[in-house]
C-alpha cells in the first residue's frame, strides 16, 4: 500500500511540473488557389524568392509561386515568414533559452530522483534520517519552478504609455512642425525640410537636393503611444533598410544607420554635417541620431522618437543593453546614442508593425508617409564633394559641388502650383534649365 501511495504522489507531482497546454494532433492549414479555385491542406514550410514550398499530409512537398495564391493567404505567407526571419534573427537569445531550459530538466531530474530515493529509504530502512534526502529534492525542484515562474512574469513588462503633452512640447518647438493624436497614435506633420543648413560635407553623392514633402494629414508620422516591448526584437543590422526607424523632434525620419545595400552611410561619406542626406525623391532624412538638436530642446530631453514608441536620448555613461538602450524604475524604456556603428537602436525593442509589401532585410515599420516622386533617380557623381549650400529666399535654395577642383552650382525653387525650377551652372558661366512636377 505504501508503494502503490508513493507511486500516485510522484505521478501527480511530475505530472503537474511537466503538464503543458495544447495537444500534438497535427491541423493542416487550407490554402486557396487561384489557377483553379483549389482548396489543398497543408503545412507552411518556407517562403523564398517569391516561392512557397508547402508540406502535404502524405510528408510530400510541393512548391507554388506566391501569387499563386489568394490575397489573404499571401498576407498569412508573408507575415508567417517575418515572424521566421525575426526568430532566426535573435538565434543566440534562444540558444541561451534552450540552454537554460535544459538546465532547468536536469536539476528537476536530480530532484526528482532523490525524492524517489528518499521514499525507497524511508520504506525499507524506515529511519528519519533519509527525510534530508527528499527535502532537497523538493527544494530543488521548487527553486527551479519559482525561478520559471519568475522569469516569466519579467519577460511580461507594462510598459507606461507616452505622455503626449510631453511629447508634443518636444516637437512643437520647431517652426512648422505640428501634432495631432488619436487614440492609438502622435502624429507628427512637416514639410521635411529642417531649419538648419543641409548637404554640406557629402563626398559620395547621389545628385538629390532637398526639397518640400506633404508629410501631414493622414501622412503624417505616427508614434505609438502605447509602447509594448517585443518578445523577439528587430535587428536593425538584418532589418529596417528601408523607411524610417525614428522620428527627430524637428520633424525629420531618420533612417537606419545603413543604406538600403547594407553599408555604413556615414562610414562610405553619404551624410553631411547633420548626419542626414537626400533618398531618391530629394526627401531630406538623417541616418544618424540628430544631437545638434540637444541644444533645442534641453539637456536630458529626447532627440527623437522611434516608430516604437519610445525615445531617443543622446549620449550617456549607463549600461545600455545590446539594443542601446535601457529600462527604468517606472518600467518606462529609453535609447541611447553612441559614437560608431551601430550609432543608436542597434534592435526596434518595442512591438511594430511590418509592411507586408516588403521583406527583409529591406522591410519597413507600417505606417510610413510616402514621398512625392520629382525628378528621376539619379547616379552617383564620383568624386564630387558638396561645400555649400544656402537659402535663396521662401522656397529657394543653392547648393555648390566642387569636381576636379571646379565649382558648379545648382539654383533650385519651387512654386505655390508644385512646379520646381532647376538652375544648372557650370565652371564656365553657361546653365540649363530644367522643370518638373510632382507625379501623381
Amino acid at each position: 500500500m505504501k508503494y502503490k501511495i508513493l507511486v500516485i504522489f510522484f505521478f501527480v507531482l511530475f505530472g503537474n511540473l511537466f503538464a503543458h497546454e495544447g495537444g500534438h494532433g497535427v491541423l493542416l492549414k487550407q490554402w486557396s488557389l487561384r489557377a483553379n479555385n483549389e482548396i489543398i491542406n497543408a503545412d507552411f514550410i518556407k517562403y523564398e524568392n517569391n516561392k512557397v514550398w508547402l508540406m502535404a499530409s502524405d510528408h510530400s512537398l510541393k512548391t507554388y509561386k506566391i501569387s499563386d495564391f489568394s490575397n489573404t493567404d499571401q498576407e498569412f505567407i508573408k507575415t508567417k515568414n517575418e515572424i521566421i526571419q525575426s526568430l532566426n534573427g535573435e538565434h543566440i537569445s534562444d540558444l541561451k533559452s534552450q540552454s537554460l531550459s535544459k538546465w532547468n530538466i536536469l536539476l528537476i531530474a536530480l530532484g526528482g530522483f532523490l525524492l524517489c530515493f528518499s521514499a525507497f529509504k524511508l520504506v525499507k530502512r524506515k529511519q528519519i534520517v533519509h527525510l534530508t534526502y527528499g527535502t532537497l529534492g523538493l527544494g530543488i525542484i521548487l527553486f527551479v519552478s519559482c525561478k520559471n515562474i519568475k522569469t516569466d512574469k519579467e519577460s511580461v513588462i507594462n510598459v507606461p504609455q507616452n505622455d503626449i503633452s510631453i511629447m508634443q512640447s518636444f516637437f512643437e518647438k520647431f517652426d512648422g512642425v505640428e501634432t495631432h493624436s488619436d487614440e492609438n497614435y502622435l502624429y507628427v506633420s512637416s514639410n521635411g525640410l529642417p531649419d538648419h543648413d543641409m548637404m554640406v560635407g557629402i563626398s559620395n553623392w547621389q545628385q538629390q537636393v532637398p526639397i518640400n514633402q506633404n508629410y501631414t494629414g493622414s501622412n503624417s508620422w505616427a508614434i505609438p503611444i502605447h509602447p509594448k516591448l517585443a518578445e523577439h526584437p528587430l535587428s536593425t543590422k538584418t532589418n529596417l533598410l528601408k523607411g524610417a526607424i525614428a522620428v527627430a523632434v524637428n520633424g525629420i525620419p531618420i533612417f537606419n544607420p545603413l543604406n538600403n545595400r547594407g553599408e555604413d552611410a556615414n562610414a562610405i561619406g553619404e551624410l553631411d554635417n547633420w548626419g542626414g542626406h537626400c533618398g531618391r525623391a530629394d526627401d531630406y532624412h538623417y541616418h544618424l541620431p540628430p544631437l545638434h538638436l540637444q541644444d533645442q530642446v534641453g539637456a536630458g530631453n529626447p532627440v527623437a522618437y522611434a516608430v516604437d514608441g519610445f525615445p531617443v536620448y543622446g549620449k550617456t555613461t549607463d549600461t545600455l543593453d545590446e539594443y542601446l538602450g535601457k529600462m527604468n524604475s517606472d518600467g518606462s524604456y529609453q535609447y541611447h546614442s553612441i559614437e560608431k556603428y551601430p550609432y543608436f537602436i542597434a534592435g526596434m525593442r518595442g512591438e511594430v508593425k511590418l509592411d507586408l509589401k516588403t521583406e527583409a532585410p529591406e522591410n519597413q515599420v507600417f505606417p510610413q508617409p510616402r514621398t512625392h516622386e520629382l525628378r528621376p533617380a539619379l547616379r552617383p557623381l564620383r568624386g564630387a564633394e558638396i561645400i555649400d549650400f544656402e537659402s535663396l529666399g521662401n522656397n529657394a535654395y543653392s547648393l555648390i559641388y566642387s569636381l576636379d577642383s571646379k565649382e558648379y552650382i545648382i539654383n533650385y525653387h519651387w512654386d505655390s502650383d508644385d512646379k520646381y525650377t532647376y538652375e544648372f551652372i557650370s565652371p564656365d558661366g553657361t546653365s540649363s534649365i530644367e522643370t518638373y512636377k510632382p507625379r501623381k
